[in-house]
C-alpha cells in the first residue's frame, strides 16, 4: 500500500496547452482555468507576454475561486504531457481580409508550432483554432501523423452559436432556448441547416418568414467579418474562446457530447480526405464518431461546394510547404 505522500505525487491534474497568447489564447486560458477544467500552459514567442497574462490570471484566483495552475512560457518543454493542445497562433484578420488571405503565413506558423508541441505531448488531442480553420486542421493532421480522431478544428460550435444568438436577438427569446446547426467550411460557404434550427423544439420556419431567415443566415456567414470591421484592430475572441472551451470540456470530462467540429471525413457525406465541419461526438479519445444527418439535394450541393473550396486551399497550403 502506498503512503499518502506517494499517492499525492502520482496524482496529476489534466493539462491543456494553448499555443498563442493573443486575445483568443488568453481568453481561452481564462475560460478553462476559471471553470477548473485543467491546469493551463500558455505559450507564445513574445517574451514576457504569456508570463504576464498567466500572472495576472493567477492574481485573480482568490476572487474567482479556482485552483488551476496557470503557466506562461516561451519554452515548449513546459507543455510536456499535455492532454490537449489548442493552437491559436497565427495572424488575425484585419478589415477587408478574408480567412483565406491568411493562408500562406499561417500555414508555416501552425505547422511549426504543432510539431514542437507534439514532440513533448505525443498523446495529446489537438484542437485547431487558427484561420483558415479547416485548412490549418488538415495541415496539423498531415504533418504530425496523428490518428485523425485526435485532430479537430473549432468552427462549427462558433458558427452555430452565432446563428443561435442572431435567432434569439431577432425573436426576443432566451438564447439557451434556441438550437442551431451549421456545417461545412468555416467561411462564406458554410452551410446553416435551417431545418435543424428550433426554439424549444419549434422550427424557426414557423416563427420567421423566409426573407428574415435568409438575412440571419447571411449574417452568420459574415459573423467574423462583421466583428473585424467593428473592432478595426483584430477579430472576435470571446465567442471563439467559449466555443473552444466547450470542446475542451467535452473531451476532458468524456461527455460524448454531440457538437459540430471540423473532423476528418473518410467517405461521410460523400467526402474523403478532408477536414470539414460536421456533427461529431467528442469524448476522451477525441472525435468518437461522426453523425451523418440527412441532407436535401440543395444542401448536399452546398456542402460539396464548401468542400471544394477547402480542398483547393489545402492544395495551395501543401504546395507552400515544399
Amino acid at each position: 500500500m502506498s503512503s499518502p505522500a506517494t499517492s499525492q505525487m502520482s496524482c496529476k491534474s489534466p493539462q491543456v496547452s494553448i499555443i498563442g497568447a493573443g486575445k483568443v489564447g488568453s481568453t481561452l486560458t481564462q475560460r478553462i482555468a476559471e471553470k477548473n477544467l485543467a491546469d493551463v500552459v500558455l505559450v507564445d514567442i513574445v517574451e514576457g507576454l504569456p508570463q504576464g497574462i498567466a500572472l495576472d490570471l493567477r492574481e485573480a484566483q482568490g476572487i474567482e475561486l479556482h485552483d488551476s495552475k496557470i503557466i506562461g512560457t516561451n519554452d515548449y518543454a513546459e507543455t510536456a504531457g499535455s492532454d490537449i493542445i489548442a493552437i491559436t497562433a497565427g495572424l488575425a484578420r484585419k478589415p477587408g481580409m478574408s480567412r483565406e488571405d491568411l493562408l500562406q503565413t499561417n500555414t508555416k506558423i501552425v505547422v511549426d508550432v504543432a510539431q514542437k508541441a507534439l514532440a513533448y505531448s505525443p498523446n495529446a488531442i489537438f484542437i485547431v483554432i487558427t484561420n483558415p480553420l479547416d485548412v490549418m486542421t488538415y495541415l496539423v493532421w498531415k504533418t504530425t501523423n496523428l490518428p485523425p480522431q485526435k485532430v479537430m478544428g473549432m468552427a462549427g460550435v462558433l458558427d452555430s452559436c452565432r446563428l443561435q444568438s442572431f435567432i434569439a436577438m431577432e425573436l426576443g427569446v432566451l438564447t439557451a432556448d434556441v438550437t442551431a446547426m451549421v456545417l461545412g467550411g468555416h467561411g462564406d460557404l458554410m452551410l446553416p441547416l435551417t431545418r435543424y434550427c428550433t426554439v424549444r423544439g419549434v422550427p424557426i420556419t414557423e416563427l420567421m418568414d423566409g426573407a428574415t431567415i435568409d438575412r440571419l443566415l447571411e449574417r452568420t456567414r459574415n459573423g467574423g467579418a462583421e466583428i473585424v470591421k467593428l473592432l478595426q484592430t483584430g477579430g472576435a475572441f470571446f465567442a471563439p474562446a467559449s466555443s473552444a472551451c466547450l470542446m475542451v470540456e467535452a473531451i476532458l470530462r468524456n461527455q460524448s457530447r454531440l457538437l459540430p467540429a471540423a473532423a476528418y471525413l473518410q467517405g461521410e457525406y460523400g467526402i474523403k480526405d478532408l477536414f470539414l465541419g460536421v456533427p461529431c461526438r467528442l469524448g476522451c479519445d477525441g472525435v468518437e464518431s461522426i453523425l451523418e444527418v440527412k441532407l436535401t439535394d440543395i444542401e448536399r450541393n452546398a456542402l460539396e461546394a464548401s468542400a471544394r473550396s477547402v480542398r483547393k486551399n489545402v492544395e495551395i497550403a501543401l504546395a507552400s510547404l515544399h
